[in-house]
């Protein structure tokens, strides 16, 4: 979840500027021209599946501002994009390490889906 909303992560537009792992900002799922945490949390059509449970909780606004306070006023939207952004950051991670296999890059350091989970735990809502 930390990196849905931190913007750092499995994105595109991140890791070309920060880790320069990546030649474009682009969407490798939807081939649009900026993956960033907001594309991937409200528009990517690859994770419009997912993405239902969301809108169905925390409704049809899916800004990051709207969905925070949504995660602060209930426990079900808080579950709601944890589960959305595990679920979600998991398969994005998983395509990232295939590219990286399927080219000469360096392979990064990994955190598997336990990690994530134990690090999301540190952020439960009170």
């Amino acid at each position: 979840m930390a990196q849905i909303l931190s913007g750092h992560g499995c994105f595109g537009n991140y890791l070309l500027r920060i880790a320069r792992r990546e030649a474009t900002p682009c969407c490798h799922h939807c081939n649009d021209s900026e993956d960033n945490a907001q594309h991937t949390l409200e528009v990517c059509p690859a994770w419009a599946i997912q993405r239902q449970t969301v809108v169905a909780v925390v409704g049809g606004d899916l800004s990051l501002p709207s969905v925070v306070a949504s995660m602060v006023g209930s426990e079900e939207s808080w579950r709601a994009v944890a589960e959305f952004s595990d679920e979600v950051m998991a398969l994005k991670e998983s395509a990232e390490r295939e590219r990286e296999l399927s080219t000469t890059l360096p392979i990064r350091a990994r955190r598997t889906r336990a990690k994530r989970r134990a690090d999301n735990a540190l952020f439960q809502p009170p």
